[in-house]
């Protein structure tokens, strides 16, 4: 070893150094220690020198991996010499690490593709975290991207490095909250899910064991990471994991650990120990996507095996516990028997059967305590079926009361214990179901009359049963007692139970009755802490009498310690799964452990409390729940005013709204009127203007219509314009009838000045017509100027009445505050809050009063605002008709011009009469304005 060490230190030859280093690695393997202390140092110097030979870098990383791992050794070594083995690896690793270089050093390694460095250089970094985990898990989370470039490994193809690379990220993010973050935000529940299911779900093989141990690791008490899995819904791609098909006799080992596996990663989505809020979402999630329903279909099918079986049922209750949606769905599955049974009762059938094993059975109760766990609905069920008017007197079907009942009595000690734990839960924080359970009757034996379950349990626990079986009645009773004064009445009258009691609390047991002892002293304590004295004989002051007399108040209260210092008190008050090494071990429940906590200090107080104390506090107790009602009558009665007041003020703001669109449409109305009265006035300009042409027309054809020379022309031309005059009068048809008495008239000579007097007239008598049109349209437009005034006056009221309501709004919600003054001085002030609430009242009528005229104000603002738009409307339309009779107008004068002129008639252009005629029509406009 010496001389290869001198050989791979000091030939210049690469061939030589890596021969060197081949027969290094031969020797490591049963040379261990000898190559580790000399050779170490020189396959580093390899490792940093010699990087472009990937042959000799494998190599060196194979050897240093048998030196530091403890694999091959563990396998050959006996037990005795393992602990040396374990140091022997810590060593080397130690001596390794100690250089942080050296990871970093491997790290790079770890990159190269070559599969020859890559996959050694895999194995030994697995192994170095195996032996020093938290120091090299330091060392890589400084190292830039040190942990993003092992997550490669996951994608590497070949399948030898992918699934050591599982194993070397296993070993990385074990107990390291930091790199378990890094590791699941590089996408590693993506790639992890994605070998699951290319290696075949539960049935692959020890590869997807290796993911589903990675993933444990990732989301164990880890909660960023399992909300980071939830939110990336890959719980919705577990579903396929539990479709197992119906031939489930194929069960192999590897199937079972798979399963096994996958089971727990949903426990520890919603494990109790999560915070509440991420656990109730992971719940819905699960029911949401069918995962649960795919649970219990496991649950229900036959041919699965038992501890597969059992975790189910674990898994199940934890995905129900504290969730009301899928705890209904639960108390819905039926077990495919006939005819269908419920799931509860076939579990609660194995519960109470003492040939099914003990794991399963602790699984069946954890199932029901937490179906009952803070659901009420279901513990009403369960209640419901152990009462008289709910029992199946045909006796067709087992219920679950039933089945409860049975195991209560029965001569199994585990399954009295089960049966009354399970029966316990469901009483736990419910009142109304402790009092109901008083009711159920019992026939023990024929010919004897009925007996009650109160009464039952206090029998079988008189008669000296086993511990365990003592225990759970004891724990029953105290859970049924507890915050029920009547329960407690209906035990104390009993007369034989309290001595019972009292002996059982004053006698100097064994060990093992001492347990028995402190639950009857607790049992004894609540029966005086809850009792409402209706009893002459069982009232407070008397039993705190007994208990001086027979046991002593010290005695009492170190009896009642033995509880608390328990060992298997304090392991089941560890977390809410019933956990137990072996059946004698079954003494506590969780739930129970809560109770005594709650309990034991003041039920300490109330042994030494004197009876004058008692009857001062239940007076402070009456007087505080008097006050209590009154200050919440008045407080919901300020409730009811406050939303009352807010429903007003919401009702104002909507009419103050109204009211401004109504100011914002009333604008818009004024701003058309201004509109249509400068249209006006341009087509009153415009008319003028046609009257004087026409004038103008008149008079020129008259000077000049006499003429003999153009009536011969006029004749002669006379017979060629027939013709096309023919053609034109087609066209002419939908034409003013003044136009069509004008073409009429040119049929004849003589009567061509005629003619065109006629037309002069006739557009005289069109502007007269439209003259008396615009006038009216004047007046209306003046009535709707006034109408709008009056609406804006109206408007300015409204506002001002709003502008008033507003303070009287703001004084009605300062009354609301006086509600935080009521408990402070409640005598002093229930006078003044009736007042207040009178005055209150009165606003709110004459507020109401307000709002109807505001609204009845509105209605005729609206109806005006309707009619205004319709008569802008006809306004508008007759306006429109008159601009395109104007139109119209102009049309037929430009076209009479052009025939004139083909007729040789001399017509001047409307610029050249304009110019000449300026004063003229001044002087009419000026007329027209006056009119």
């Amino acid at each position: 070893i010496q001389k290869l060490c001198d050989r791979v230190a000091s030939s210049t030859l690469l061939d030589d150094r890596r021969d060197a280093v081949r027969a290094l690695k031969s020797l490591s393997k049963k040379y261990r220690l000898e190559v580790g202390i000399q050779a170490m140092e020189h396959l580093i110097h390899v490792l940093q020198t010699d990087r472009s030979d990937s042959e000799i870098i494998g190599y060196a990383l194979d050897t240093l991996y048998n030196v530091i791992s403890n694999d091959l050794e563990e396998e050959e070594q006996e037990e005795n010499s393992a602990k040396h083995v374990d140091d022997l690896g810590s060593q080397f690793t130690e001596i390794f690490i100690k250089q942080q270089e050296n990871v970093t050093l491997l790290l790079t390694l770890v990159e190269e593709f070559d599969f020859h460095v890559r996959w050694p250089g895999v194995k030994l970094l697995t192994s170095l975290l195996k032996q020093q985990g938290p120091q090299v898990q330091q060392i890589i989370l400084v190292s830039p991207m040190g942990v993003s470039r092992l997550m490669d490994l996951l994608a590497d193809s070949r399948e030898v490095i992918r699934n050591d690379g599982v194993l070397l990220l296993q070993q990385l993010t074990k107990s390291n909250a930091a790199i378990q973050k890094i590791v699941a935000f590089e996408n590693a529940f993506e790639r992890l899910l994605d070998i699951i299911t290319e290696e075949g779900n539960s049935d692959g093989g020890i590869v997807v064991e290796d993911c589903l141990l990675l993933l444990q690791n990732l989301l164990k008490n880890n909660n960023s990471n399992q909300n980071f899995f939830k939110e990336g819904s890959y719980i919705q791609r577990m579903k396929p994991w539990f479709e197992v098909g119906d031939d489930n006799c194929g069960w192999s080992a590897q199937k079972v650990t798979n399963l096994h596996l996958m089971l727990q990663l949903v426990r520890v989505l919603v494990s109790p120990t999560n915070p509440p809020g991420a656990t109730s979402s992971c719940q819905k999630a699960m029911f949401h996507c069918g995962l649960l329903q795919q649970l219990c279909t496991i649950l229900m099918a036959t041919g699965v095996p038992a501890d597969i079986l059992t975790e189910t049922i674990n898994t199940v209750s934890e995905v129900i516990r504290g969730c009301q949606t899928n705890q209904d769905y639960f108390a819905s599955v039926n077990a495919p028997s006939n005819p269908p049974r419920p799931a509860i009762v076939v579990l609660l059938m194995s519960m109470v059967n003492e040939r099914q094993p003990f794991v399963l059975r602790c699984a069946v109760l954890y199932c029901f305590q937490c179906f009952l766990y803070k659901n009420q609905k279901g513990q009403g069920e369960i209640v419901s079926t152990l009462l008289p008017s709910t029992i199946d007197a045909t006796g067709n079907s087992v219920s679950a009361g039933q089945l409860l009942c049975g195991g209560l009595f029965s001569t199994d000690s585990l399954s009295n214990w089960c049966a009354a734990v399970a029966l316990a839960h469901a009483l736990q924080e419910n009142g109304t179901l402790k009092e109901q359970l008083l009711r159920v009757q019992l026939a023990t034996s024929i010919g004897n009359p009925p007996v009650s379950l109160l009464q039952q349990c206090t029998n079988i626990l008189s008669q000296g049963s086993k511990v365990q079986t003592r225990v759970g009645l004891l724990m029953l009773l105290c859970t049924w007692l507890s915050n029920c004064s009547i329960a407690v009445t209906h035990f104390l009258h009993n007369p034989a139970n309290v001595p019972f009691l009292t002996g059982q609390i004053a006698e100097n047991l064994g060990e093992e009755e001492q347990l028995v002892q402190g639950l009857c002293a607790l049992l004894l304590g609540i029966s005086i802490y809850y009792n409402d004295n209706s009893l002459e004989n069982y009232r407070k002051e008397k039993l705190k009498q007994l208990i001086e007399k027979r046991i002593g108040r010290e005695n009492f209260i170190e009896k009642l310690g033995f509880i608390s210092k328990h060992e298997l008190y304090s392991r089941a008050a560890q977390k809410p799964q019933p956990s137990f090494s072996s059946p004698d071990h079954m003494m506590f429940d969780h739930e129970f452990t809560k109770l005594v906590k709650e309990l034991e200090g003041v039920i300490s107080k109330a042994i030494y409390k004197s009876s004058e104390e008692d009857k001062k506090e239940e007076e402070v107790k009456k007087t505080l729940e008097q006050h209590d009602n009154i200050v919440t009558h008045y407080k919901k009665v300020i409730r009811e005013q406050d939303q009352e007041l807010e429903e007003l003020k919401q009702r104002i703001s909507t009419l103050t709204s109204q009211n401004e669109q109504l100011q914002a449409t009333v604008t818009q109305q004024v701003s058309q009127i201004q509109q249509h009265k400068d249209q006006y006035n341009l087509l009153k300009v415009q008319l003028g203007k046609d009257s004087q042409h026409h004038n103008s027309h008149g008079d020129t054809l008259q000077m000049n219509g006499i003429q003999t020379e153009e009536v011969s022309k006029l004749k002669e031309e006379l017979e060629e314009w027939k013709n096309k005059h023919e053609l034109l009068q087609g066209q002419l048809k939908e034409k003013d009838s003044v136009i069509e008495k004008l073409n009429s008239s040119q049929l004849e000579m003589g009567a061509t000045e005629q003619s065109l007097q006629s037309s002069r007239f006739g557009g005289l008598e069109h502007s007269n017509e439209l003259q008396k049109e615009l006038e009216m349209l004047r007046s209306q437009i003046q009535l709707q100027a006034a109408e709008i005034s009056k609406l804006q006056m109206e408007n300015q009221k409204l506002q001002v009445m709003n502008t008033a309501a507003d303070p009287m709004l703001g004084d009605s919600g300062a009354t609301a505050g006086t509600s935080s003054e009521l408990e402070a001085r409640l005598e002093q002030e229930i006078k003044e809050l009736k007042s207040q609430i009178k005055a209150l009242s009165e606003e709110k009528e004459s507020l109401k009063q307000q709002l109807d005229s505001s609204t009845s104000t509105v209605a005729i603002l609206q109806d005006k605002n309707s009619r205004l738009e319709r008569e802008v409307a006809e306004s508008k339309k007759e306006q429109d008709d008159l601009l395109v009779l104007l139109a119209d107008q102009d049309q037929k004068i430009s076209a009479q011009k052009m025939k004139l002129k083909d007729f040789g008639v001399a017509v001047e252009d409307e610029d050249d009469t304009e110019s000449g005629d300026q004063g003229d029509e001044d002087e009419d406009g000026d007329e027209e304005e006056q009119d």
